[in-house]
């Protein structure tokens, strides 16, 4: 599970509601069906009207994507993986490579092997895989974007919540107590909104577009390895070429190994 969300959607709910209870705002105020039905069935209307099914199908898939740890390789594992490579290429050619492609089960690791040891150019290895990794980046940037426009459309309905309760509340001018209670409630509407648009959906987009660039390097650094590894280079070539995608401070080196 990725910690960091579940740390902050509970930390926001928790400084809302201690927040509230210190300003000696009553806590309980905050259970309104009514500002519920407003900001999180009206969020999911616009969103409707926004985006096709297909592209709201990928809600659930992107919400658990938040929530979990994305099973990526790290770059020290790529490094280690392709440094092998060269030392197999070396050792066994073409043949071994096609072998590594076919035990592969990354498929990007097992496209790009495979472009390797099918003898294409390094130009067109580049030219394929970037264009791979281009569809990939704009699948995520589209699934980033429904969140990200949710987060614009909470806080408006929030007023526009605010605005449907100080109707109501202008309805019982005569009850001064029924009056202080109706606007209290018709705020709780822009709180939600407000709270769910820049506490959860901006900041849930945001982390999308980090996972999103993590995995954009993490192909690109196969996609080099690919291309050195066409170009004959060996093991410490390899090791040498890689570690420019890994920070100083990260390095671990494998010339003990070579």
């Amino acid at each position: 599970m990725e910690k960091s969300t579940l740390i902050g959607v509970v930390g926001g709910v928790l400084a809302v509601g201690v927040g509230m209870a210190l300003k000696g705002a009553d806590p309980h105020a905050l259970i309104n069906p009514a500002a519920f039905l407003i900001i999180i069935a009206g969020t999911a209307a616009a969103l409707f009207n926004a985006f096709t099914m297909k592209g709201l199908k990928k809600f659930p898939t992107l919400l658990k994507l938040l929530f979990s740890t994305p099973k990526l390789m790290s770059k020290q594992q790529v490094l280690e993986f392709f440094v092998d490579m060269a030392k197999v290429y070396k050792q066994e050619g073409v043949v071994g490579i096609e072998k590594k492609a076919n035990e592969a089960t990354d498929p990007f690791i097992k496209n790009s092997l495979s472009l390797v040891a099918d003898g294409f150019q390094a130009e067109f290895i580049d030219e394929v895989l970037s264009m791979e990794i281009k569809q990939m980046e704009e699948r995520h940037r589209a699934g980033a974007q429904i969140f990200s426009q949710a987060g614009m459309y909470a806080p408006t309905l929030g007023v526009l919540g605010a605005v449907i309760g100080l109707i109501a509340a202008l309805g019982n001018l005569s009850d001064i107590d029924m009056l202080g209670h109706s606007i209290a409630a018709a705020f709780v509407a822009t709180l939600l909104g407000i709270f769910t648009g820049y506490v959860l959906w901006h900041p849930f987009a945001n982390k999308l577009k980090q996972i999103s660039q993590d995995e954009v390097e993490i192909k690109k650094m196969i996609m080099e390895g690919a291309m050195t590894l066409q170009s004959g280079a060996s093991s410490i070539a390899m090791e040498a070429k890689l570690q420019s995608f890994i920070p100083i401070s990260e390095r671990k080196s494998l010339r003990g190994d070579n």
